[in-house]
């Protein structure tokens, strides 16, 4: 009886959010934030080791860690919060927040339900690195880019991956992009499927991101060991600083309403 009662909360919650998994996956991890205060220990950490030089994107925001202004958990969602404001010598306060060796998972269904924040200079991302990092530092091991989203294009959801051979910085990173006109205002389902051969990028039920395996190398699909996810807003950085930052949107917040990752039936 336990089991029909938390499947039947399981579909009125897809109903209700407007997302049905498919039937060939599990749900195997989630965070629903229907608590509050700081997020849940046992399924975040805070990633701060970048701070001291702009997280390789010229980045001004310094990463928090437990600081219920940066990230709180309330009346049922969890909110990312840029502030800005003078903090061990940075101009602005952000958290990123991360799943590592509390939610690490080589393929599967991710879906993040969430709001984005609104201004110029602003950089929400909500994106996998990997754990282990098995094939070297960045970009050899991967990076799976779930949504990224600027402040001066508002409106354009991308999303991506970068490798050894597919990366920005030699401006060969595989993407798309997708509009998404009300994600200041409503809440949208931003994910990824990722298998053996495939990592499919959707917003709601629209795929509109295909990266396929081309070759058993690791410098073009590194993507065979398990990654984590990261939540953040960045401020200012390479892209989200490119038309300056507008100092008057702050408090800046990404609201996320949950986080469910899903595996195939077994």
């Amino acid at each position: 009886m336990k089991i029909q009662l938390i499947t039947l909360i399981t579909i009125a919650l897809w109903l209700f959010t407007g997302c049905t998994a498919p039937e060939k996956y599990e749900l195997v991890w989630s965070d629903e934030f229907d608590y509050e205060g700081l997020p849940n220990p046992e399924k975040w950490s805070y990633d701060t080791v970048g701070n001291a030089w702009g997280w390789g994107n010229n980045e001004l925001q310094y990463y928090t860690a437990g600081k219920i202004e940066n990230a709180e958990v309330s009346n049922g969602t969890l909110k990312i919060k840029a502030h800005n404001e003078n903090f061990e010598k940075w101009e602005y306060t952000s958290a990123r927040l991360i799943t590592k060796e509390k939610g690490d998972w080589l393929y599967g269904r991710f879906e993040i339900r969430a709001k984005l924040p609104d201004g110029r200079g602003l950089w929400p991302a909500i994106w996998m690195l990997p754990t282990d990092w098995e094939y070297g530092g960045w970009p050899q091991s991967g990076e799976i880019d779930i949504m990224e989203n600027v402040g001066f294009d508002p409106f354009t959801i991308v999303s991506s991956v970068h490798t050894a051979d597919y990366n920005h910085k030699m401006h060969t990173e595989r993407n798309n992009k997708i509009t998404v006109e009300n994600n200041r205002d409503e809440f949208h389902i931003y994910g990824i499927e990722w298998d053996e051969t495939t990592i499919k990028g959707f917003v709601d039920d629209s795929t509109y991101f295909v990266f396929e395996k081309e070759a058993d190398n690791p410098n073009v699909w590194p993507f065979d060991k398990r990654f984590h996810l990261l939540l953040n807003i960045a401020v200012g950085g390479d892209w989200g600083g490119a038309q300056g930052i507008d100092s008057t949107i702050f408090p800046a917040t990404m609201e996320i309403d949950y986080v469910r990752v899903y595996e195939l039936k077994k």
